[in-house]
């Protein structure tokens, strides 16, 4: 399987490039900036673009969609609950001083227990609200040891805010604990900023899966 993480923007957002070797079909996950350096590894990859789908709504995380829709007949998927947030990217940039022109256009939502294929490759929706209201992990089935995308659901010691766009706190531990501690421990989270780490690790040394433990 063909993996790399571009680290882009101002916000330091993991994008996700995952690819069929087979196949050489290939997906997106949080194109959020730079999207030339984006489309740079897409062609030194040799890669067929299915899929941009995205963890969330967030604008460190949608900010290159539109440009790479531009270059590419591909579809953006995204939970429709986080549909506001996709058509505010404008207003969620001018709220951090920044500027965005257009707006990119989702072409299917997607749920719980979807699907998404690529290649050999299937990627599993897990509904994980509380960083935003239509968060979402994929987890990556055929491969061993399991990989799951995080978004800004988990990361390595520390779990995504909750005070932008109707985000919640206890909804996001709700989440953590209800769909995510399940998994198997040797699962590798890949998130949306920062190192990749185990869920077991998680477990046993995130400060927020701690108190999540005892509260």
């Amino acid at each position: 399987m063909i993996l790399e993480c571009l680290v882009v923007g101002p916000f330091e957002s993991n994008c996700w490039i995952l690819g069929c070797q087979k196949t050489r079909e290939g997906i997106i996950i949080d194109p959020g900036d730079e999207a030339e350096r984006i489309l740079q590894v897409i062609e030194q990859q040799r890669l067929s673009l299915k899929y941009i789908v995205h963890t969330h709504g967030h604008l460190d995380h949608i900010g290159a969609t539109l440009a790479i829709q531009q270059q590419f007949d591909v579809e953006v998927l995204i939970h429709e609950a986080d549909r506001e947030l996709l058509e505010n990217l404008p207003l969620q940039a001018s709220m951090f001083g920044l500027i965005a022109t257009g707006t990119p256009s989702a072409d299917r939502y997607i749920q719980e227990g979807d699907q998404i294929s690529f290649g050999s490759y299937d990627l599993s929706v897990i509904e994980t609200p509380g960083h935003s209201p239509g968060g979402i992990c994929l987890k990556l089935e055929n491969v061993d040891p399991p990989l799951l995308f995080t978004g800004d659901t988990l990361f390595q010691r520390s779990i995504g805010r909750t005070d932008l766009w109707d985000g919640s706190y206890p909804q996001l531990i709700r989440s953590i604990r209800g769909k995510l501690w399940p998994l198997d421990d040797d699962t590798v989270i890949h998130p949306g900023h920062g190192p990749s780490t185990t869920l077991g690790e998680e477990k046993r040394r995130n400060p927020y899966l701690q108190e999540a433990r005892t509260g």
